[in-house]
């Protein structure tokens, strides 16, 4: 085996290994993507949530566009949350063992962080232009320009890089998926599955509902009839000759 000593050729290997380990992070996605459709879901439904149902409802102290405020927050905040998934990852790989398999193949050591972070932020960029998306749909608008807007994403994308390597190094501490990323949940299925697990619960709600409201109504229909006889019963008294 060939020995690369050059920093030019082990900055080459590093790059083609990386590489190599985003493609390998981007093909996990497509074989689940139920976690694409909620990864895009989760920043529109709250674009749509916080500024066209809440926003017309809020005013801003000393006037201006709610909107204004709320676009920037939401765009920090997707790029905070976004460290949880990378931790998720990579104390998978390492509590699975193929931490240990990457140690034994002839790669870089540096290629399988940088595969995590590369693929984190590939996939950051349709998360932030479907906000923005959204945002202008609901009213929003950028004040200083496209130069100034260009450069805000560019350092959230910058931030949500620096974030990656956070949390590929508390990953690799934790080595352990369910410590980083809380209890096992049920996996993200098709739409149409989550659909009818939705309708199914609703349906039930709704019977449960109509079960109670049964059961009320039949409690107060009871209590209303036994008013009603203990009301009559000393005006019939009431009227009888004593003695």
């Amino acid at each position: 085996m060939t020995t690369i000593t050059s920093p030019a050729g082990r900055l080459r290997w590093t790059l083609a290994d990386g590489l190599t380990l985003i493609g390998r992070e981007l093909s996990r996605l497509r074989q689940e993507p139920g976690q694409i459709i909620a990864a895009l879901l989760f920043p529109i439904i709250m674009v749509v949530l916080f500024g066209y149902v809440f926003g017309s409802a809020i005013q801003v102290p000393g006037g201006g566009d709610y909107r204004a405020f709320l676009m920037p927050g939401l765009f920090a905040m997707v790029t905070f949350t976004s460290v949880q998934g990378v931790m998720g990852r990579m104390a998978a790989d390492a509590s699975l063992g193929v931490m240990d398999r990457f140690r034994s193949m002839p790669m870089a050591r540096l290629a399988v962080p940088f595969g995590h972070t590369g693929a984190d932020s590939v996939v950051g960029v349709p998360l932030l232009a479907a906000m923005a998306g959204t945002g202008l749909l609901v009213g929003w608008q950028p004040h200083r320009g496209l130069l100034h807007t260009v450069e805000a994403f560019l350092l959230l994308m910058l931030m949500r890089y620096a974030l990656s390597w956070v949390g590929v190094y508390v990953g690799l501490v934790a080595k352990n998926e369910q410590m980083v990323t809380g209890p096992p949940q049920r996996r993200i299925g098709s739409p149409v599955e989550d659909g009818d697990t939705t309708v199914m619960r609703a349906r039930a709600l709704v019977v449960g509902g109509v079960g109670v409201g049964a059961v009320v109504a039949e409690r107060c229909g009871t209590a209303a009839r036994s008013a009603g006889a203990a009301g009559r019963s000393p005006g019939r008294g009431a009227g009888r000759p004593t003695g």
